[in-house]
């Protein structure tokens, strides 16, 4: 049995300025997005330029946090925060949505693409491979924080959350790093290697992260204000079922029309 290291939340301090993990992981997440998206365009993968990469992600920086924070207003507490509408904004508390901040990409996409007179999937296409990079840091930090522990286990690296209780629990955290994070930039940066027809990277994003997300749910405890919803899922696995849909929607009708770059 293992015990979380119980890591002090600030990574680096100066003076009155607090740099939380969190944080932190953002900027390392975004950073490696950056860098394997120049590599994508170094490599002729895509027809977007290092300055449109930096555009883009800027534009994604707002689609995360605006759509992340929103996403997890409405999806998991909606009735707490229109009694505290303010608290909305106290994105330092915690309490960031996946699925929320996704929507939130896809809508920065579709400005970018607009900016760009791109189509909206090759945008999509391109960047679907470097997501994964930011879930993966997203996900250490997520446990560097010893939060959104797992649910009960007796397997031999089931680990103690002490600041939870002192139940050997799944590292869920640590599931999702590896399936969301390193398993699907492989599988992605893998199939963007030859051309593809355009959609089809964008729908791959959407059918993995769905089918890992879905799985690794149940090693996850569910949120205590919300529990397991219908048929037993948590929201986690609802909120994951369209994506897993849309994206095989969306794989067999770009399967029509031939394979281009991105």
């Amino acid at each position: 049995m293992l015990i979380h290291p119980q890591f002090d939340p600030v990574a680096i301090q100066i003076g009155p300025v607090a740099i939380h993990w969190y944080g932190l992981m953002y900027l390392i997440g975004f950073g490696l997005v950056w860098l394997a998206g120049s590599a994508r365009i170094r490599a002729g993968q895509t027809v977007l330029s290092r300055k449109d990469l930096e555009d883009l992600i800027f534009y994604c920086v707002f689609g995360v946090v605006l759509g992340g924070r929103l996403g997890y207003t409405l999806f998991y507490q909606p009735s707490y925060y229109l009694s505290h509408p303010l608290e909305i904004l106290y994105v330092w508390t915690g309490g960031m949505s996946f699925h929320g901040g996704l929507i939130g990409v896809l809508v920065a996409i579709a400005l970018f693409a607009r900016s760009r007179q791109r189509r909206f999937l090759e945008v999509g296409d391109f960047l679907a491979p470097l997501i994964p990079l930011g879930l993966m840091v997203g996900r250490l930090g997520n446990f560097i924080n010893g939060e959104l522990w797992g649910r009960p286990s007796d397997v031999p690296w089931a680990m103690v959350f002490p600041q939870v209780d002192a139940t050997a629990r799944h590292p869920s955290q640590l599931y999702e790093m590896a399936l969301e994070g390193i398993v699907l930039f492989a599988l992605l940066w893998w199939f963007t290697r030859r051309p593809r027809p355009v959609g089809q990277a964008s729908a791959l994003f959407l059918i993995g992260y769905g089918v890992f997300r879905f799985g690794v749910e149940y090693t996850r405890e569910p949120d205590q204000f919300l529990g397991l919803l219908s048929a037993g899922l948590s929201m986690g696995q609802w909120l994951s079922i369209p994506m897993i849909a849309a994206g095989i929607v969306l794989f067999l009708f770009s399967s029509r029309h031939p394979a281009r770059q991105n």
